[in-house]
């Protein structure tokens, strides 16, 4: 079954667990958009009975295509002979190389136009009984032209970012209050995949492991500590250098810490690594890692230390306690899922101080904008996180 021409014109709702309402408004169900056209309703136990076939866009960044990784096993956990294609980003791609029963297309976002028509020549020819969006950007909207699919699925409108609906034919139901994981498992649920343990499963090859257990340092914990979170405008999640310096003091000395520095080649995060390896017997590896290596490092490590950035999320795909850095992210929305309680979490007073507001007066996700934000963490709040997980494992 397919929708009429022009999919990407229609509009639809997630009324209830089993009917999408396209093109239309359904009395008691309001969200100020689309009334008074036309009414169709298509029962969702098309999608009852496994899909043959899936596409699944999410190109970036690493935290989030770890989340998207968790959907992925949620629907195979669900439907093992369903032919799941995702289109990721070509970064990313390289920590997900591996991943059983998955084709993956990449996109390299900087190539612009060559990427856009090597797309749709990969895609020429081929269909997929639906399309979960969970990327909404401008640049990834796009993307979904090139899909056939009589589902394209989508965010709900209020988090459907850049336009999104109008390049989907169905959204997500709107929730409130979720974490980004939660958030994207919205789509599992959606096609009627139930919900299964958490999984990742990201292969790690035995050279890699190897090279992550050459760092350890006989009975010593091992720490890594990524300082620095992406390079981009307006970004003011990074903790000042010398409290790291003063924390990896901390570490190697009062806690007899084997401490390994990790990061990507960026200018900022050689910064951070030559500042503090200057002052501290620390291991840096900024800039001389994979993001397999990385992975295995994480996975080696007794505890990680960071802030809101990619390494947190790939630590919680290995099970590995993650001690996050928040004041102008909310933790609720982006921290470490599996280590909430070991967040150091000071976005309730930046969101007072530098907005005047509390948590629950201002849009869920806001970010504060203030490069003084960081500076509310203090080194006693991390060592203090840091002196219970170690304390704790080593009690185990």
């Amino acid at each position: 079954m397919r929708p009429a021409a022009r999919p990407e014109a229609l509009r639809a709702y997630l009324v209830d667990d089993r009917r999408i309402v396209y093109d239309g408004a359904v009395p008691g169900f309001d969200d100020g958009f689309c009334q008074g056209s036309r009414l169709r309703i298509i029962d969702l136990s098309l999608l009852e009975s496994p899909p043959s076939s899936l596409c699944i866009v999410r190109l970036s960044a690493i935290g989030d295509t770890c989340h998207a990784l968790a959907v992925v096993r949620r629907l195979q956990d669900n439907w093992p002979d369903t032919k799941i294609t995702w289109v990721i980003g070509k970064l990313e791609a390289t920590l997900m190389a591996g991943v059983d029963g998955v084709e993956f297309i990449t996109f390299d976002k900087k190539a612009g136009r060559r990427a856009m028509q090597a797309l749709k020549t990969e895609l020429a020819g081929r269909h997929f009984d639906a399309a979960l969006c969970m990327h909404a950007s401008m640049r990834a909207n796009r993307l979904y032209r090139l899909i056939d699919t009589p589902l394209k699925l989508g965010f709900d409108r209020k988090r459907a970012r850049d336009f999104q609906w109008l390049f989907t034919n169905a959204r997500i139901p709107a929730a409130a209050g979720e974490h980004a994981m939660e958030a994207m498992m919205g789509f599992a649920t959606a096609i009627g995949a139930a919900e299964r343990p958490l999984r990742w499963d990201i292969p790690i090859s035995d050279a890699d492991r190897e090279l992550a257990r050459s760092l350890r340092d006989g009975d010593k914990p091992l720490v890594t500590v990524s300082p620095s979170s992406s390079v981009r405008l307006g970004n003011f999640r990074n903790w000042p250098i010398a409290h790291f310096v003063d924390t990896c003091h901390y570490l190697v000395e009062q806690r007899g810490a084997r401490v390994v520095l990790t990061g990507g080649p960026s200018g900022v995060e050689q910064q951070y690594g030559n500042a503090i390896a200057s002052s501290v017997d620390v291991d840096n590896r900024i800039g001389a890692t994979t993001l397999k290596q990385l992975l295995a490092i994480i996975d080696e490590s007794d505890v990680v230390v960071c802030p809101d950035s990619g390494p947190a999320h790939m630590a919680t795909s290995v099970d590995t306690p993650v001690i996050g850095l928040y004041a102008t992210s909310n933790p609720a929305r982006t921290g470490p899922y599996r280590s909430m309680d070991m967040t150091v979490n000071r976005y309730p007073d930046a969101v007072r101080r530098f907005k005047g507001k509390a948590v629950d007066e201002v849009r869920w996700g806001q970010r504060v904008g203030d490069p003084l934000a960081m500076e509310l963490i203090t080194i006693d709040d991390v060592c203090r996180q840091i002196d219970a997980v170690l304390d704790a494992e080593a009690t185990d």
